[in-house]
């Protein structure tokens, strides 16, 4: 039997530089650009580039139209068209800087930094920050690529102005520390978490100090506190207390936690995965299987990576390799970039 191999869901911010409310449409705007936005929010993409092709041969605001379809080209993945459109939107503008330009200033930086070119991103963040210096976004999307051109006295300075500019938000000092930790400064990430939950912030709350403890390795601590917190933070609360029971070796309670989670609301993929996960370090190759599959099926495009890959996996554990290999080989294809996947592709080729 081979060891278990597969991946979990991180979330770094650095993979996450869509800023939120950015599909959720280009403002007052008319109506077939407006039909337009509303389908990316449903994630219908070719059908809002379609729509978006008939706004612009009615005459409609051609600097919207733009936009929209980069961010439609951001949800296809197709980021150069989507760079070529963003800068498009920009070039139009009369002059009078305005919020639309702003925004699409961090959609531009987001294309850029989707393809990997850091230092475009940086530039579009320092042009924001030069007429916005209080833009708390800026300086922590312009600290995630300053991190990425190994630049880490500056994404420090962009992430203590951050903390300057928002002391109480919690949930953007992890975001900090998560960035830092997954560029191989945890320890440094963690210093900050440590003086978070020192300072005694009467606003700081059990879901705020389990998650903490959590990112602090004191995963005892963690549950305790999210027990107590399991209903104030969403499915975030439930992804956390059962991470923090899986850290302590605690799958089948870890597992009762996701299992409860999806007995009460609406299904979620990240629980889905998570659930799979437990029981793939049971041993529970077919529950696995079925949770990856219950997660694919809700079509949340953010998790549809890690569900297939995982998919994949639980297949080969089961040894049942022609199945594995025949999604391996769509999967590679969808996802060309994935150099673990293509590894895998190398092996199962050899069964």
């Amino acid at each position: 039997m081979r060891s278990k191999k597969f991946i979990r869901k991180l979330i770094c911010p650095t993979a996450m530089l869509l800023v939120a409310g950015m599909l959720s449409g280009c403002g007052s705007v008319p109506e077939l650009t407006a039909k337009a936005s509303a389908m990316i929010q449903e994630l219908d993409f070719d059908g809002a580039l379609a729509e978006l092709d008939k706004a612009m041969e009615a005459g409609e605001n051609a600097r919207q139209v733009e936009r929209c379809r980069g961010i439609a080209y951001m949800g296809l993945t197709e980021y150069d068209k989507a760079v070529e459109c963003f800068q498009n939107a920009l070039r139009t503008s009369n002059g009078i800087l305005q919020d639309f330009d702003f925004d699409t200033n961090f959609y531009l930086a987001a294309a850029y930094t989707k393809l990997g070119r850091y230092a475009e991103a940086q530039e579009r963040y320092d042009a924001i920050l030069a007429l916005r210096s209080g833009e708390a976004d800026a300086h922590f999307l312009r600290g995630n690529a300053r991190m990425n051109l190994g630049n880490f006295t500056g994404a420090i300075e962009d992430f203590e102005q951050v903390i300057s500019l928002e002391p109480k938000n919690y949930d953007r000092l992890i975001e900090i520390y998560e960035v830092l930790a997954h560029f191989g400064y945890k320890e440094a990430g963690q210093e900050y978490l440590r003086t978070a939950l020192a300072s005694g912030d009467k606003q700081m709350d059990n879901y705020v100090i389990g998650r903490i403890y959590y990112y602090l390795g004191e995963y005892q601590k963690a549950y305790l506190a999210l027990e107590e917190a399991r209903e104030k933070g969403g499915v975030k609360s439930y992804l956390y207390l059962g991470r923090s029971y899986e850290a302590t070796g605690d799958y089948n309670y870890a597992a009762s936690v996701y299992n409860n989670y999806l007995s009460k609301y609406d299904g979620n993929a990240e629980v889905y995965n998570q659930l799979g996960l437990c029981e793939m370090m049971k041993g529970e190759y077919r529950k696995a299987l079925e949770a990856f599959q219950a997660g694919m099926k809700l079509g949340q495009s953010e998790m549809l990576q890690t569900l297939s890959f995982n998919e994949i996996i639980a297949y080969e554990h089961l040894g049942e390799f022609q199945q594995a290999r025949a999604l391996m080989n769509n999967y590679v294809k969808n996802y060309p970039d994935d150099e673990q996947a293509r590894r895998e592709y190398g092996f199962l080729s050899t069964r």
